[in-house]
């Protein structure tokens, strides 16, 4: 069956009218009744009552009519998407953004597609992974990019790994911690700890390290999803900062800041990923986007 006709079985629907159907699709009535009648004799199955005051789909029409609707707003989609790439016009689109991809690599790349495309519009939600994944599944967001440790293996999500983001400890220049050569992690943690929302791996091993009873005893001293304050505090402060080595590059290259040597602690890390609702096609200016992030190998 053609696109048409499945057109017009959405409008039927909608209308609860062949007339006001028939003026939606441009059709007159009887031409718009002989293209339902054949897709009913096609599909061999009654998709609408008539013998009400208003047309209504029966059980086998509204199970027909929820998938051909989703058609019908794929073909537009489609066609949208051809007419923008033509005129290089990628659209706008909605996505998320975990802490460290936010405090990294993230602004670059927007400022990037903003001189290229200083006609789009976009929104992005920055958050943590636990929160931006509600937001995919009401499909408020098209995508999020963000730690994917543990995200829970689910076949309704697709995720396209980037780069490893390594990080480590920092406190400022002049923080008395900067007087020894290395430090035990017990006497980093006296000073307080400033750090996103950690993986559960990663509170596992540090509680073991600082021989805690379990994960749950590991306490921060603040603990925010936005890196950048975090490390406005530790410019301030002789609190101790857990962030990405990339979000603090410039402040250590400015000998702001210092990388503590911690001894025993293994490198700390995170495994950025793209992640998508699986069979969404993502619209073009998301997969502009997602083709411009860091890939697995990367450096950057």
């Amino acid at each position: 069956m053609d696109l048409r006709r499945w057109t017009h079985i959405v409008a039927v629907a909608d209308r609860k009218s062949f007339v006001r159907a028939a003026e939606q699709v441009h059709l007159t009535q009887p031409a718009l009744t002989r293209s339902i009648q054949a897709a009913e004799a096609e599909l061999g199955l009654l998709l609408f009552d008539r013998n009400t005051n208003e047309v209504v789909t029966t059980p086998a029409g509204e199970f027909v009519v929820a998938r051909a609707r989703q058609l019908v707003f794929n073909s537009r989609c489609l066609e949208r998407d051809i007419a923008l790439y033509r005129s290089l016009e990628l659209g706008d689109t909605a996505f998320g953004v975990g802490p460290f991809p936010a405090s990294t690599f993230m602004a670059p790349l927007l400022a990037d597609v903003r001189r290229e495309f200083p006609g789009i519009n976009l929104r992005v939600e920055a958050s943590n992974w636990q929160l931006l994944l509600n937001r995919l599944r009401e499909e408020d967001i098209e995508f999020f990019v963000a730690d994917t440790t543990e995200l829970p293996g689910d076949p309704t999500l697709h995720i396209r790994p980037l780069h490893n983001e390594p990080g480590g400890l920092y406190v400022r220049t002049g923080h008395p911690l900067t007087e020894r050569r290395s430090v035990r992690l017990r006497q980093a943690w006296k000073h307080g700890v400033l750090s996103i929302r950690l993986p559960s791996g990663v509170r596992a091993m540090l509680a073991r390290l600082l021989d805690l009873e379990s994960a749950a005893a590991l306490s921060l001293a603040l603990e925010c999803d936005d890196v950048h304050l975090l490390m406005g505090v530790a410019l301030a402060s002789d609190s101790v900062l857990a962030a990405p080595s990339a979000a603090v590059a410039t402040e250590v290259a400015a000998g702001r800041l210092q990388r503590l040597d911690v001894q025993g602690l293994p490198t700390l890390g995170a495994q950025m990923g793209v992640v998508t609702l699986s069979g969404r096609t993502p619209s073009p200016m998301a997969e502009l986007l997602i083709s411009r992030m860091p890939a697995a190998d990367s450096k950057a």
